[in-house]
């Protein structure tokens, strides 16, 4: 049992992590884009027409799909773009993927469990600590004295600012990382945090 413990290994949270540790300016701009139009969105700096917050929801959705192709591109957006036309268009066989998913996971089934559990460990523990922020400190309260938000605007806009920043990002980097490398299409190169 003590061997076969010690043979688990966390290559698909790993893997993401190396990844948003090497591209974290990238997904810090585009999860940065996203936040702060949450913010406007919620009113944090006064009322929006419904034509804005129409345009603010196209930049937010534009710069998560903008994540998920850089990552499916392996750090190239246009690259990742190049990948999901060849799915659609017929030319990438979608039945090898899921047959290789499939085998892979019968492989290292324990493998992708152990890598997902952490993955909510980390990611509950970085929404525990974002409510922690938004609910127990005195962020909120300062950023309105110091009219930074609005008067109106409430823990929202600091919660979901945060985690347009943090765990969303964070989550399409580990499912998209995660997608590849059960499918054999991440660099099988292994690298250490």
């Amino acid at each position: 049992m003590k061997k076969y413990l010690l043979a688990i290994r966390f290559d698909p949270l790993l893997s993401a992590l190396n990844f948003m540790k090497s591209h974290w300016q990238v997904l810090l701009c585009l999860g940065m884009i996203a936040g702060i139009g949450r913010v406007i969105q919620l009113g944090g700096f006064g009322a929006v027409s419904g034509t804005v917050h129409v345009i603010l929801e196209i930049l937010i959705e534009a710069s998560r799909i903008s994540i998920l192709l850089f990552v499916i591109g392996i750090a190239n957006v246009k690259n990742g773009l190049r990948h999901i036309v060849a799915l659609f268009s017929g030319k990438i066989a979608v039945r090898s993927y899921l047959r290789t998913a499939w085998h892979k996971l019968k492989l290292r089934g324990i493998d992708v469990l152990v890598s997902f559990v952490a993955f909510l460990v980390i990611a509950g523990a970085i929404n525990m600590l974002i409510d922690q922020l938004a609910y127990e400190t005195c962020l909120y309260l300062s950023l309105k004295r110091e009219g930074v938000l609005v008067d109106t605007s409430s823990e929202w806009t600091i919660i979901l600012f945060f985690k347009n920043l943090s765990v969303i990002p964070i989550t399409l980097v580990f499912e998209t990382v995660l997608l590849l490398w059960l499918v054999n299409k991440w660099p099988a190169r292994r690298q250490h945090v």
